[in-house]
């Protein structure tokens, strides 16, 4: 089965998808190859006239939404508020699939699970928490404190594994790609380079980090997605060659467990 690859829209340049607008950038991710792409509430502006016109161009695209907003206020409460934002975009937008990031989670912020459950059957959304770039929803044992909370609450949660933002919290991509692969639904592909005193996102052929072997541990058949800059004087070929070095990746004989 060929490998779904969906493009975030966030690749081309947060500055460069507000001024030309995610509609713009949709399109070319579809005609560069890709099954679908990933739509960023951070970088819309004007959601009420967007989220309708991706959706009109998403007709047979795999779409994910990706909302900024964290699932726990810092307080350890559930923030219904962002939910329901999140799910009325995803609605909007005609994705199955939401991605969101846990917050603010705690062990004493379960009993919000109830409410989380009711809200995504309702919606019949998929929702997969993403490992963020932030201590308390980004690091290992946030993480699988949280899943097993999840399944606890009888509420088991599919994750985003987003292989390079574990380098930004120091933790072993590896390590975390062999505690999390049962969780995973979605991959952002992510090559990292360190910079002086930062890391910085890289296509996956630049990488310091050994993006490979984190591939090689994700379960078959989810979708992957570039989460990395997309840049040139030929945008669509750029983007087409990278559509097409993930498939390639993919079809590699033990590419995916």
């Amino acid at each position: 089965m060929m490998q779904q690859v969906l493009i975030s829209l966030s690749s081309f340049g947060a500055a460069e998808t507000r001024r030309h607008g995610q509609l713009y950038f949709a399109q070319l991710a579809r005609a560069a190859g890709a099954d679908g792409f990933e739509v960023r509430g951070e970088l819309l502006v004007d959601a009420q006239r967007e989220l309708p016109a991706l959706a009109a161009a998403g007709l047979g695209a795999a779409l994910v939404y990706s909302s900024p907003e964290g699932l726990w206020r810092s307080d350890g409460t559930l923030d219904d508020a962002a939910l329901a934002r999140a799910l009325e975009a995803t609605r909007t937008l005609g994705a199955p699939r939401l991605k969101m990031s846990i917050g603010g989670f705690t062990a004493a912020s379960a009993s919000g699970f109830a409410e989380l459950a009711q809200a995504l059957r309702t919606a019949g959304t998929e929702l997969v928490i993403e490992n963020d770039q932030t201590v308390a929803a980004g690091t290992l044992p946030a993480l699988q404190a949280f899943f097993a909370a999840a399944a606890s609450a009888g509420v088991p949660l599919g994750m985003t594994f987003d292989m390079g933002n574990w380098h930004w919290l120091g933790e072993c991509p590896q390590e975390a790609a062999r505690a999390c692969a049962g969780h995973v639904r979605y991959v952002h592909c992510k090559g990292v380079q360190r910079q002086p005193g930062k890391w910085v996102a890289v296509p996956l052929a630049e990488s310091a980090a050994p993006w490979r072997a984190v591939l090689r541990q994700m379960p078959a058949s989810v979708p992957w997605a570039i989460e990395y800059p997309l840049a040139g004087d030929d945008l669509l070929a750029v983007t087409r060659e990278q559509v097409d070095l993930l498939r390639t990746i993919a079809n590699a004989p033990g590419a995916a467990a």
